[in-house]
């Protein structure tokens, strides 16, 4: 058992043991026999303490040591395998049309791309107690408790190349309200007269499967629908701009009803216009190819070692 005999000096510590430390941050509370879904300080300190590595160390050393390689393990971040099996070439196809280009041909000047999604749910939660502004060192402070005032859903289509938006509110999702924005889209120049608008949704409900394609084809034959690959909604842009009404627009949730909610989304939506440009889009083919072919490697581990990977 080691220890030092002023264990905030550095120089308390070998470096074999920060380095043990840090390993130990970096391992998945499961596979160190811990009841914990994810690793804080103090129980990294109690780890290290456990297995005899240190006589004493304080959880400041220990937060330290982590900084210094930004070990963050009490933080956690959501991912998804990319898993359909047509991935690769159903993700080429949108890729292709961000970079103007369809089934190996460049796009004229009267092919447009449109993006389109839509917000489920979005509540109106009227507050019990008006919010208070923001004052010298004092944040604003939003009621806690509210009512609710109902929920709305809310459609949007974004064209890639004009960085130009089209939003509308609906009571809920479903095929006959994607069809509204598709008209509220299609009814207007320059998409009446293109030659093509290719419309890129991801495999929600409103416009799921082969179905919808053929829908689409029949109301507005210039249209074609091209779908992102199943759990790969990050490849439709108006998500961007979807998280972006969210940090500016609902967050906090704060309207009287849901009139209000309605209002405040559409004006957003001109106010963004006003300075709009398309999305500086960096995830190109090239590193579509480099993302596969990590995912054939990971997928040629041996049975065993894939296996110690995905515990």
């Amino acid at each position: 058992m080691r220890s030092g005999p002023g264990e905030d000096d550095p120089r308390s510590f070998p470096p074999e043991v920060v380095v043990e430390v840090k390993a130990i941050a970096c391992e998945l509370p499961s596979r160190l026999g811990l009841p914990l879904s994810r690793l804080q300080v103090p129980d990294i300190r109690s780890e290290v303490i456990t297995r005899g590595l240190v006589a004493e160390i304080s959880g400041t050393t220990v937060w330290r040591w982590l900084a210094e390689d930004a070990i963050r393990p009490w933080a956690h971040r959501s991912w998804i395998f990319p898993r359909a099996p047509d991935f690769e070439p159903t993700a080429a196809r949108v890729l292709d049309l961000y970079a103007r280009e369809w089934q190996g041909t460049p796009l004229d000047r009267d092919d447009y791309v449109v993006c389109a999604d839509e917000r489920t749910s979005i509540q109106a939660r009227c507050r019990c107690h008006p919010t208070l502004p923001p004052a010298a060192s004092r944040a604003m402070r939003v009621e806690h408790e509210y009512e609710r005032g109902g929920s709305l859903a809310y459609f949007v289509a974004w064209d890639v190349h004009r960085a130009k938006l089209f939003g509308r509110c609906e009571p809920t999702t479903g095929i006959a309200p994607f069809k509204r924005l598709v008209a509220q889209v299609m009814g207007s120049e320059p998409y009446a007269s293109a030659r093509w608008v290719f419309w890129v949704v991801d495999n929600g409900s409103s416009h799921r499967g082969a179905a919808s394609g053929r829908r689409l084809a029949e109301d507005w034959p210039r249209a074609q629908l091209v779908h992102t690959p199943v759990h790969s909604s990050w490849l439709n842009q108006v998500e961007i701009y979807l998280s972006i009404c969210q940090r500016k627009v609902l967050t906090p949730n704060d309207f009287a009803d849901l009139a209000a909610v309605e209002q405040r989304l559409l004006a957003f939506e001109r106010r963004y216009e006003r300075t709009a440009e398309p999305f500086e889009w960096k995830f190109t083919r090239a590193d579509l190819a480099v993302l596969m072919k990590r995912l054939a490697e990971k997928d040629d581990q041996p049975e065993g070692r894939r296996a110690e990977h995905n515990t």
